[in-house]
């Protein structure tokens, strides 16, 4: 009489096979249902405590990374457009924070020395004066009225410009708060020069006081001020305490070295210069949440893999962002450089190039704080979190030890099921190989 054992490769149904003499199927891979001689066993098996979620290369992150580290390092060997345009981590911002953090200091220590130094070239709105209008006619120029107010007054003008086009082009001349008997003087004077083309009564004058200035500023601040506040509790509440911070920072940054780039190359302060200011806030904050957000999406569930630390899945997350932002501020650039043109070569309209200057200016310092400052901040804030910073010492003690050729994990019950309730591959690997068949029995 003769019988067949379980085939210990495959689950046992309980069923006894009977004569039929049938071969054993051969093992369909299915995870061991735990049924063994009609009856359910208990499963002893257990997953090992160390073992994280990134044994599946699923766990790796956002759509598009390297599934490995050798395919994270072979991305490093592609073209430099190529890595800026698929956005596969291959530029290490993160890595290198600090030489951008040493850039950024640079920026600021030259922005603050010279407002500190030189200070800012303010409008008359803000230090008061008079401001001379005379339309532009055969014979008139800049510099023929800049020697007539000269030679009138006995000094020179605080400044002199061309405004407007064709038959509205004038001439603006602004001056020290000139009383009305100076003003006549001033008026009697360019139509000696240049009449019978100009008479008296086509030269205009106004008085600006230093105080309208003033209230254009104050509520600039005011606004500012709650500004940030709202921002500071938005990204709080959206993300988290550390990315607030950053994001702040990142504002800070943006305001200093804008102004300091105005003091630095002279351009005139006027109050459409404060309010483009707001303006370009609005535009790096939504660049710094675009970022942010990609860097909450990829360390989500960071903290459950063995594979990256949290600085390369931000690095990732900003690299994946860096075309999108190098994008936004080309398009953004382009309808703020034909602004200017506009305004100075057109229309001569001296508002619309202050407020475009200003916004050329921030979006440009904008772009590079979101990505330079705001990201590698972040995660320096991260990193000062005690179960952030002991992942980043486990994923590096695992690399070193990979490095040296050590068994990285404990060894897996054979029996052992995943917490997907799948049988581990690595438990399957290494499981004895059971022998199959039948075997006979004398009687």
């Amino acid at each position: 009489m003769s019988f067949q054992t379980p085939n210990p490769g495959r689950p046992d149904t309980g069923r006894s096979t009977g004569g039929s003499g049938n071969p054993p199927r051969p093992d369909s891979g299915r995870p061991n249902s735990g049924r063994t001689g009609g009856g359910r066993a208990e499963d002893t098996g257990t997953m090992a405590p160390d073992v994280l979620v990134d044994d599946v290369d699923e766990a790796d992150g956002a759509t598009g990374a390297p599934t490995s580290e050798a395919n994270y390092v072979a991305e490093k060997d592609r073209s430099f457009l190529s890595r800026l345009y698929t956005g596969t981590g291959a530029f290490d911002i993160i890595a290198k924070r600090r030489t951008w953090y040493l850039v950024t200091a640079a920026i600021l220590l030259i922005s603050i020395g010279s407002i500190a130094i030189r200070g800012f070239t303010l409008g008359i709105e803000f230090e008061g004066g008079t401001q001379v209008s005379i339309p532009v006619s055969a014979g008139i120029t800049s510099d023929s009225v800049e020697e007539v107010f000269s030679a009138t007054l006995g000094e020179e003008p605080e400044s002199v410009q061309t405004a407007g086009s064709g038959s509205s082009e004038t001439v603006q001349v602004r001056t020290e708060t000139l009383t009305i008997a100076q003003t006549e003087q001033v008026t009697r004077a360019l139509a000696d020069k240049f009449g019978p083309g100009l008479t008296a009564a086509e030269v205009s004058s106004s008085d600006v006081s230093s105080t309208w200035g003033g209230e254009i500023t104050e509520k600039m601040l005011i606004a500012l001020a709650v500004f940030l506040v709202i921002v500071f509790v938005y990204i709080a509440i959206r993300f988290d305490r550390e990315m607030s911070t950053a994001a702040l920072a990142s504002l800070f940054f943006d305001i200093i070295v804008t102004a300091g780039i105005y003091s630095l190359v002279g351009w005139e302060v006027t109050p459409a210069t404060v309010i483009g200011l707001l303006t370009i806030l609005g535009f790096s904050i939504y660049d710094t949440v675009v970022v942010f957000d990609k860097v909450a999406e990829n360390t989500r569930s960071v903290l459950q893999t063995s594979r990256r630390t949290y600085g390369e899945q931000a690095n990732l997350a900003v690299n994946q962002t860096l075309m999108r932002s190098i994008n936004t501020t080309i398009i953004s650039v382009l309808p703020i450089i034909a602004l200017m043109v506009i305004a100075v070569w057109l229309l001569g309209v001296g508002t619309l190039k202050d407020l475009a200057l200003i916004q050329l200016v921030g979006v440009v310092v904008g772009a590079y704080s979101s990505i330079f400052l705001a990201a590698p901040l972040l995660v320096t804030l991260k990193e000062r979190r005690e179960d952030i910073s002991r992942h980043t010492k486990r994923v590096l003690d695992r690399r070193a030890r990979v490095a040296a050729g050590d068994d990285y994990r404990e060894p897996r019950p054979v029996r052992g099921r995943s917490s997907t309730g799948r049988t581990s591959r690595r438990a399957e690997a290494d499981a004895p190989q059971a022998p199959t068949g039948k075997r006979r029995r004398s009687r």
